[in-house]
């Protein structure tokens, strides 16, 4: 007779296991609620005599119970089923604490090498990581039905990010930056107002992407397209006072020549902000925030000229790369660069094809910018062309109440992946089998992910007031919940798969 564990496993039945367990019991209570040691070896004979081919461990368990209430000795009953509470707190007793001293002596190579983003051996990031590890094992023991851990740790399905589950954080967002530059934002208690020149709105920009990647645990986008207005705003900023240095006396040319001079300093300059400042600013979580820039030149843009511009000089200095300790010209990480090629910029004669050429040098050297066909993104979301999350998703498209498009200010509420070729190993041919097991685990994936969302349920704006109170998602009141951004489509969730083409050889 063989015995299945709570983990799934298959040993050899042992009657001695139930003898110990009630002799255990026994000792528990006082003398005259024991019972007879033949007796005990008899309840675990008639166990045994069930003779089947295979039992849970638990069955055995409410046997043992049964048996016991049967001889009238319901305190020894009570004290058994103690005990086996005993037993299951031990079996979920915390489970970090090598994990974590690993973790501090640089030898847990599993959470070190599992975000390339993160630098294991510095404080800031080991605290991070240490209070991800705490999560883990809440996460585990208490936070998910016991189905879904047992899954994800049998490789059934991967539960991401649960090292930040217990925090009622998401995963994506596209920050509605837009928003927070033309309307102000607080940070830290502070306001900051709409910007009045490029520079300050870069260094804004920058210290708003800081801010939301230590309140969530995705990528977060950017579209650069709302920085144009301000360089406008210093372009005519210098006009203005140069105008006026020269005492109104100064021929159209030279102004203008005088004024795109510094305006190039001012395009330069700001630009060199974003990159340094993602490069040097570290976030709670310890590592440079995880941001994609989306270069986007919109043919009805009002600031197209200027943005066109921005783009340019984006890509100069990335082609350029970043100096790294030792002086040398590296490429750096972060930001991720989008491009979006369009009619007037597809090497066909267009009007910013030189651009795409300075793309496709930059992509050469440095491996970004990535590319997105505006064609193709019209005719898959209803006309519209818009930045994947920093994890490379695309929300799928959702309109306001009055009938408009809204991509800025939505979000991914967290993700959970399938794993296809075990599937596939299980069945071996069988199809009908693997059709069963797939919608099987289809099931159990909704259910993790309806862990995910249930998560977020009843959470109030103030958790994180950059994301719900000052404009990255949301302008809610303190202490109002978020609730109606987790439905009806206005935020995603994220089944993911691997080994698409592993399962189909298989």
């Amino acid at each position: 007779m063989k015995v299945i564990k709570r983990d799934g496993t298959t040993v050899d039945f042992d009657l001695n296991k139930i003898v110990v367990a009630i002799q255990k019991a026994n000792i528990a209570v006082e003398p005259e609620y024991r019972i007879e040691e033949e007796k005990i070896h008899k309840i675990a004979e008639n166990v045994q005599a069930r003779n089947r081919k295979r039992l849970l461990v638990e069955d055995i368990q409410d046997m043992v119970e049964h048996s016991l209430m049967d001889e009238g000795k319901f305190e020894l009953a009570k004290a058994y089923i103690i005990y086996r509470y005993q037993r299951a707190l031990v079996r979920k007793a915390n489970t970090t604490d090598e994990s974590i001293l690993s973790l501090i002596r640089n030898s847990n190579k599993d959470v070190m090498e599992e975000n390339s983003n993160k630098n294991a051996t510095m404080a800031a990031t080991q605290r991070d990581l240490i209070a991800g590890e705490v999560s883990k094992d809440l996460t585990k023991r208490i936070m998910l039905p016991e189905k879904i851990s047992k899954a994800h740790e049998e490789g059934v399905l991967h539960f991401h990010d649960a090292d930040y589950f217990i925090q009622p954080i998401f995963n994506c967002c596209l920050i509605n930056i837009g928003d927070m530059l033309d309307n102000g934002t607080v940070m830290n208690g502070k306001m900051i107002e709409s910007p009045r020149s490029f520079q300050v709105a870069c260094t804004v920009m920058t210290q708003i992407i800081a801010s939301v990647a230590s309140s969530q645990y995705g990528g977060q986008s950017v579209d650069i397209c709302h920085l144009g207005k301000y360089l406008r705003r210093s372009y005519e900023k210098f006009k203005k006072s140069i105008l006026e240095t020269a005492g109104g006396n100064m021929d159209a040319d030279t102004l203008e020549r005088l004024t795109n001079e510094r305006l190039r300093y001012e395009l330069k300059g700001g630009v060199q902000t974003i990159q340094y400042q993602i490069n040097t600013l570290m976030t709670t979580n310890g590592q440079s925030p995880f941001v994609t820039l989306f270069l986007n030149l919109k043919e009805d843009d009002p600031y197209l000229k200027e943005n066109a511009m921005i783009v340019e000089e984006i890509l100069r200095q990335r082609l350029q790369g970043i100096k790294n300790d030792k002086g040398v010209y590296v490429t750096p990480a972060f930001p991720k660069l989008v491009y979006v090629l369009d009619e007037h910029n597809c090497l066909k004669g267009g009007k910013y094809d030189y651009i795409t050429r300075l793309a496709v040098k930059c992509s050469a050297k440095r491996m970004y910018p990535d590319y997105i066909s505006a064609k193709k993104m019209r005719e898959n979301y209803e006309g519209n062309v818009f930045s994947p999350m920093g994890c490379r998703s695309f929300l799928s498209p959702w309109k306001d109440e009055n009938g408009n498009y809204k991509f800025e200010g939505r979000f991914n509420q967290g993700v959970v992946s399938l794993n296809l070729p075990q599937i596939g190993i299980i069945a071996k041919g069988d199809e009908d089998k693997f059709w069963k097991l797939l919608d099987e685990r289809l099931e159990l994936c909704y259910e993790a992910l309806m862990c995910r969302h249930n998560a977020l349920k009843g959470i109030k704006s103030d958790v994180s007031p950059v994301h719900w109170q000052y404009g990255a998602i949301a302008r809610l009141q303190k202490g109002e919940t978020i609730d109606k951004f987790l439905e009806n489509g206005y935020s995603t969730i994220s089944l993911g798969y691997i080994g698409l083409y592993e399962v189909t050889k298989l």
